[in-house]
Order: C-alpha cells, then structure tokens, then sequence
C-alpha cells in the first residue's frame, strides 16, 4: 500500500467514531481530507452532525460534500475532532502539527473537544518529537525578526515559512509562521509552555496531554493506539 492508501484506510476507521447528532471539529491537511471526503458519503447515507473545520480549504471541501457547516457562534463545545498531525510520540501520544498552517485554529477546535482523534499512517510515529519535523509556531507579522531571535534562544533554529514565489506564507488568520528545528525534544510540554509565553508567538504546533486516541494504518492493517484524555 502507498502512503495515501494507508491514509485512507485509517480515515475510514477514524469515522467510525461518529454518531448521529455530533458536533464535529475537522482538521485540515491531506489525512485530515480523506477523513472528510468518507464523512460526505455518510452525510448522503443520512448521518446528521454539524461541523467545524480548521481552515478555509477544509470548510470548502466539507461544503461541496454536503457536510454541514457551523461555528463557535452555535457550539461552544465539541463531541469530537478527527485530524491528521505530522509526528506522533510514542507511548504519550503527544503531537507536533501545523505543516499545513492551520496550527491555532487547530489548537483551538482541539481544546473545544471532548476528544481529539487523529489519522496517520506508521511512517508519523516517533520516539521523541522533533525526530523529524520542526515546530511549526505562529507569529504576528510585526516584529516577527524579534520574535524568531527569542525563539532561538530557546534552542531553535527559526526558519521564516514561505510559499513558491518566496513570498510569506500568510495563515488563515493573516500571520506568518515560523519553522523552529528543536532537534529531539527532551520535555514537550515545558518547551509548549516556554513558547506560550514568548511574546510574538501566537501558538506553537506542539499538541500535548490532547490526543484521546490515534488511528494508525500500516502495511500490517490499521490500530486504534490510546492515551491522553477518555
């Protein structure tokens, strides 16, 4: 199986956590897609639920599928969020997302949720987060110089996120994000709290103590790995 098959087989999964009546947060990303593309053809079959999604790009694609939309403004809470993430800890489950660039609106849909299920295949699992991938943080635009120096001094290497014209990359929310190679990270949860608090920083992509249960697929077929909040 390639990479999207195994996507697509642990998306399948995942929606079979959805019950009728649900609120529902969608993430974004290619995982996050095949999830929403599964729950359209059981929204046709009669599934009622309401969701809301974590960029624009998800909320289009949930519309054209027939999937509908809601907001913060209708539910402040809920019933569960299906996304995809770019590495997974092992053992804590712990995440580092935001590749996609939807990291706080993420965040936020995920800290509205009873629970956070996420979809990857076994190529996402790590032994310590920061393996592989860089944490992706969301700055303002001005000032974002200062505040990549301050990330450094908390032991990055910042890279300013930028599109194929070489232009920013500009999020949803009209911020810029910053790519901070930590390396290996030794204590997630105090790097979390270290960048919460630099001033600039808007949120980091480092996801911890969230996830309720991971839906991985692999070559050997697809496991429901728990952990975090029930």
């Amino acid at each position: 199986m390639n990479r999207d098959a195994l996507k697509r087989a642990a998306a399948l999964r995942a929606i079979e956590e959805i019950e009728d009546g649900m609120v529902l947060g969608l993430g974004s990303g290619s995982t996050a897609e095949f999830a929403v593309e599964a729950l359209g053809k059981r929204v046709a079959q009669g599934l009622e639920i309401v969701a809301i999604p974590t960029s624009e790009r998800t909320a289009a694609l949930a519309r054209r599928l027939g999937v509908r939309i809601s907001s913060f403004a209708e539910h402040r809470r809920l019933d569960l969020t299906i996304d995809g993430a770019d590495e997974v800890e092992r053992g804590t489950l712990d995440l580092i997302k935001g590749k996609g660039g939807a990291l706080l609106r993420e965040k936020i849909v995920a800290a509205a949720s009873a629970r956070l299920v996420i979809v990857v295949d076994s190529g996402k699992l790590v032994d310590r987060l920061g393996e592989r991938s860089p944490v992706p943080v969301e700055v303002t635009a001005f000032g974002w110089q200062a505040t990549a120096f301050a990330l450094e001094k908390l032991g990055s290497i910042p890279r300013l996120r930028t599109v194929a014209s070489g232009e920013p990359f500009l999020t949803d929310g009209g911020n810029l994000i910053l790519d901070c190679d930590f390396g290996p990270i030794d204590d997630a949860a105090a790097l979390e709290a270290r960048i919460a608090t630099t001033v600039g920083a808007i949120e980091s992509g480092l996801f911890v103590g969230r996830t309720s249960a991971v839906v991985m697929a692999s070559e050997e077929g697809v496991a429901m790995l728990k952990g975090g909040p029930a």
